[in-house]
């Protein structure tokens, strides 16, 4: 979501209990694998992926203080009719990122210039949380790359309008707990105030910019999602092509809490034929 989630909180991948609507989160971890791990030179960084599966190209992107392991819950499904790309997003896991700031649009553009690298044209993208607001930028930014998308979580605003207000009251808290901690003179504790001001100050993107979105979009929420269940709507109603779901007894993490129908339903829209999908 943007993880905005709590442009703090989602910071440290939804580990807040209470936020999903079945109790206390549960965090699934894999380690990395590096057997086939690799890294790749994208605009200034040196990018850790990993890719599972063969066939079709799917692009999974994690959220916000999170990295690649948010999506173990799926990788064993869709490695089994895709070929599943993840990677680390800058400033993010085994991606280091030197720069003092992170936008949206610049993270779009590093799974852009990925896939270009990568020597895929097009690809499916799936993306939760913050990843899911970077799958709507790319979708804008790069509609030629973008076959599909699912979007779950995310927000167009930083407000208490693109966020439950209590959740972005706990965002202003934050804020100023970090002041307080100026200057910041440790490496780690810079670029985790970096993510954080992520989420705190961004996205920033107007209902009307959707329209740009000219690929089949689903755009996934929980009734009980950090993002209000109306902003929800207002994405998928602002995109020509897309779609709204809205998953009862869920919070922020579906993809995690409810794995196996998210799975499914993710699937059944990317195997939908492209000339199904008609222009509102």
């Amino acid at each position: 979501m943007k993880s905005k989630k709590t442009g703090i909180g989602l910071m440290l991948l939804l580990m807040v209990s209470g936020i999903s609507g079945c109790g206390r989160l549960r965090v699934f971890t894999s380690g990395y694998n590096n057997a086939v791990g690799k890294y790749y030179d994208i605009r200034g960084i040196r990018m850790y992926t990993e890719t599972y599966g063969k066939g079709r190209p799917l692009l999974m992107i994690h959220g916000n203080g999170g990295d690649m392991s948010a999506f173990a819950n799926n990788i064993p499904y869709f490695s089994k009719k895709y070929k599943v790309i993840l990677a680390d997003s800058r400033a993010h896991g085994r991606s280091a990122d030197a720069s003092d700031s992170l936008s949206f649009e610049m993270m779009a553009d590093d799974y852009a210039a990925l896939l270009t690298a990568m020597h895929i044209s097009r690809a499916d993208v799936l993306g939760w949380s913050d990843g899911g607001i970077i799958a709507l930028e790319m979708a804008m930014r790069y509609p030629e790359k973008v076959t599909r998308l699912a979007s779950s979580g995310a927000n167009l605003w930083a407000d208490s309008l693109g966020l439950r207000p209590d959740v972005w009251l706990d965002g202003v808290k934050e804020y100023n707990a970090w002041q307080k901690r100026m200057p910041l003179t440790d490496a780690k504790e810079k670029n985790d105030y970096k993510v954080f001001m992520l989420d705190y100050e961004q996205p920033d993107i107007a209902l009307e910019a959707l329209q740009k979105i000219k690929c089949p979009a689903l755009i996934i929420g929980g009734d009980n999602d950090l993002i209000p269940v109306e902003h929800t709507r207002q994405i998928a109603a602002h995109i020509p092509r897309g779609r709204l779901w809205i998953v009862p007894n869920s919070g922020h993490a579906t993809l995690i809490d409810h794995s196996r129908q998210f799975n499914r339903e993710v699937d059944a829209f990317f195997r939908r034929p492209l000339f199904r999908y008609r222009h509102r």
